[in-house]
């Protein structure tokens, strides 16, 4: 049975958001024009899908930050040796939650607590406080990090799938998986599975798999850790040393430090999906407190996981650490544990796919919609009952199917053309790190606070973002070399399965 309604993505859950102006004291006296019946709906769609609490906010975060980033850093702390590696987890992990802090307070808008226009994005919050041209420009950065994310999401759970394919072939007396596929068929499998999720209606209706996904990300890590815990014992030694992996010039050093601190980048880069999660939470209390509190634990409980498997990773392979920290376990006994924990990864991923794709669906529908008002393909949604089975009404709408399954595709086809995880980790980290997550919010922050230019706090931040855009460029020009080298590629691709192939 199939009836017809208006598609709830067409009604604008928010009026347009006011540029400000050139004063600085613009933000506390700006008025938002709205009418009664925009405000009721807008207020009516609020209190109807924002059910979200601090332990839901921390299944989001930890579903968005931790995710194929965790895998690589046994190897980024081999590069950077046992003083450098841990303490660069450390640093970005502080970063993280000193800008996760400045972005809770830009969801309401003027006044962080109590301001009557809610930013729903990351762009939306950058608009409201420094205009529309430089919304333009970060809007650039963000939809690109989306679809990076879901490039890179592709890419590692083709590699858990043939891990799993791999050992359970060798173990069952097989031969391992035709090395002729390489990893597309199983970047197929995983787009298949993402075009299905990917006709969820939006964020606020993925919580559940957040909350799996979260789980998943805690088995696999606590799996990872420990079986690095036991190959450490067994041996009877740690492994590395404190200037990290040698290379045979100064000058690969410095690309695969560079390399490195791109990975460590793209492990802690969530910001682009605060502000979004921060709209999935209830009031009272304030939003803004609530999400402080979920992004400090679960950041914290993030950098702690980050420093065990990095940590323990490094100890138990030294020098030889994996580029994909789980495929380095190869067929250790009990195989069986580190083929639950590859399944466990592509489970979370799925989530983490979705977590970084919804935003950017919402962001082109909402567009569409607006554009075209009166068109039934892009505002029409037909509920299909299916009266045998015991499950909920599906919502299908015709320009969600299309749009979000042609998205699954391009994403798929660029992870068959470019399947070099740690290079590609790098490029994504390096690239959104300093605009995302350094400029963007402290300038923010500047205007909020009134900041003037040359007193001591406009100094030190400007310093911050200094020292960081240094560090965001090395980072960069190291990852890309990586990626374009053919033979840095075909080190990375044995990297990734000598230890399963042998």
């Amino acid at each position: 049975m199939v009836s017809e309604k208006d598609d709830v993505q067409s009604i604008p859950l928010l009026s347009d958001t006011p540029s400000p102006s050139s004063s600085s004291s613009a933000i506390h006296s700006v008025q938002v024009k709205r009418t009664g019946s925009d405000y009721r709906r807008s207020r009516a769609m609020k209190e109807r899908l924002s059910k979200g609490t601090v332990w839901t906010a921390i299944a989001h975060v930890i579903t968005g930050v931790i995710g194929s980033g965790v895998l690589s850093l046994s190897w980024s702390v081999a590069q950077l040796g046992w003083i450098g590696g841990p303490l660069c987890i450390v640093v970005f992990g502080g970063i993280a939650i000193v800008v996760s802090y400045l972005l809770c307070d830009c969801y309401r808008f003027p006044d962080p607590e109590f301001g009557p226009t809610r930013n729903r994005s990351y762009g939306e919050a950058v608009k409201s406080y420094l205009g529309e041209k430089n919304m333009w420009v970060c809007g650039a950065f963000i939809q690109e990090s989306y679809y990076g994310y879901g490039i890179a999401y592709t890419i590692t759970a083709a590699i858990s799938m043939r891990a799993i394919q791999n050992s359970y072939s060798s173990h069952k007396g097989g031969d391992i998986a035709p090395r002729e596929y390489g990893d597309s068929l199983y970047m197929l499998i995983f787009g298949a599975v993402q075009v299905v999720f990917s006709q969820i209606p939006d964020f606020h209706n993925i919580g559940w798999l957040s909350i799996l996904a979260a789980i998943m990300s805690f088995f696999y890590s606590s799996i990872g850790f420990g079986l690095g815990l036991a190959k450490t014992i067994g041996d009877e030694k740690i492994k590395g040393d404190i200037q990290g992996v040698p290379t045979t010039s100064a000058v690969e050093k410095v690309w695969v430090v560079s390399q490195a601190l791109g990975d460590i980048a793209f492990a802690f880069t969530y910001n682009i999906i605060l502000l979004e999660i921060q709209d999935t939470l209830k009031s009272p209390p304030p939003e803004n407190q609530s999400m402080k509190k979920a992004s400090t634990v679960a950041i914290l409980l993030t950098t702690t996981i980050y420093l065990g498997c990095g940590c323990i990773g490094y100890a138990a392979f030294g020098n030889q650490a994996p580029g994909n920290l789980l495929t380095g376990f190869g067929f250790y006994e009990p195989y069986w544990l580190v083929d639950f924990a590859n399944a466990c990864i592509v489970v979370h991923l799925v989530g983490g796919y979705q977590v970084y794709s919804q935003p950017l669906f919402a962001a082109t529908e909402r567009l569409i919609s607006k554009k075209l008002p009166n068109n039934g393909l892009v505002n029409k949604t037909y509920t299909i009952k299916l009266p045998i089975l015991p499950v909920p009404a599906l919502e299908l709408n015709l320009f969600r199917l299309c749009f979000r399954t042609a998205y699954v595709a391009s994403t798929t086809g660029i992870a068959i053309l470019f399947p070099y995880f740690n290079q590609v980790l790098g490029v994504l980290g390096a690239l959104n790190f300093w605009p995302l997550a350094i400029f963007f919010p402290v300038e923010m922050f500047i205007v909020r606070k009134k900041i003037r230019a040359m007193t001591w706090m406009w100094v030190f931040l400007q310093v911050f973002r200094g020292v960081c855009l240094v560090v965001t460029i090395v980072a960069f020009v190291g990852s890309v070399e990586g990626l374009v080298s053919p033979q840095n590629n075909e080190l990375d691709r044995k990297g990734l399965f000598a230890y399963v192939w042998n």
